[in-house]
């Protein structure tokens, strides 16, 4: 067993070692400085396109132990990847907070949360603890997996989003920019899910633009535009009919 266990471990590595060594020969610098502009961090960036990295995914299926090596890392765009590759029903709360710990831009932030772990059994749970923990990045990650558990779980009932108005109305005073843009963007993604999210989630912008705070008024005067909006009304209105 024990040799067995070893073969497996060699294996892996070397299939790790395999995916990075092609993720390098994809590399685009140039299109690193691009993504600096726009907030993503440049280190460890090998600025390989993400639809690149999703036909990557595509042909690697899901592979946990793959996921794992390539998160372990430390690159960029290993770590997307991995993301998209790791089979959820194996993800341990461990490893979410592990992996949390690790976020260093918003982008991985983002795609960890709508790859892979929303669909986990641990997302709500997470959501909410998150959203108010002090590091940036975990504390987005809260925000983020609020919005994609509104537009991923179909399953979730209406009350399932409650906790998470509640830590919206809190979060909303957080001035840090990657912050209060998932702290908006799961404020409107709740409030685009149904006609009854939708006027809870104006109930919420509502509140929070009477906060004596500029993300809080930002936050709400954005959210209200969207959700107010004819274009999401008139979708929401023929979803119900």
């Amino acid at each position: 067993m024990r040799i067995d266990a070893l073969k497996k471990e060699k294996e892996a590595a070397h299939t790790t070692a395999e995916v990075i060594s092609q993720l390098k020969k994809m590399a685009k610098p140039e299109n690193v400085e691009g993504m600096a502009r726009f907030g993503i961090n440049p280190d460890k960036t090998l600025g390989v396109p993400v639809p690149a990295l999703r036909s990557m995914a595509r042909d690697i299926g899901r592979d946990h132990s793959l996921a794992l090596g390539l998160w372990a890392s430390g690159i960029h765009d290993a770590r997307i990847l991995a993301s998209m590759i790791d089979e959820h029903e194996k993800v341990t709360e461990k490893q979410m907070e592990a992996w949390a710990k690790d976020f260093d831009s918003w982008d991985v932030v983002d795609q960890t949360c709508m790859n892979l772990f929303d669909k986990t059994e641990h997302a709500h749970d997470k959501a909410v603890e998150w959203s108010v923990r002090d590091e940036e990045f975990v504390k987005r990650a809260g925000f983020s997996l609020m919005a994609v558990i509104a537009f991923h779980d179909k399953k979730a009932k209406d009350d399932d989003f409650s906790p998470f108005f509640s830590m919206i109305v809190k979060g909303s005073t957080d001035e840090r920019n990657f912050v209060k843009k998932a702290v908006n963007w799961a404020l409107r993604q709740i409030g685009k899910r149904n006609l009854a999210l939708n006027g809870g989630a104006i109930r919420v912008a509502e509140k929070i633009s009477k906060i004596d705070s500029k993300a809080a008024r930002w936050i709400a005067a954005d959210a209200l535009r969207e959700l107010k909006g004819e274009a999401v009304q008139k979708r929401l209105r023929a979803k119900e009919d």
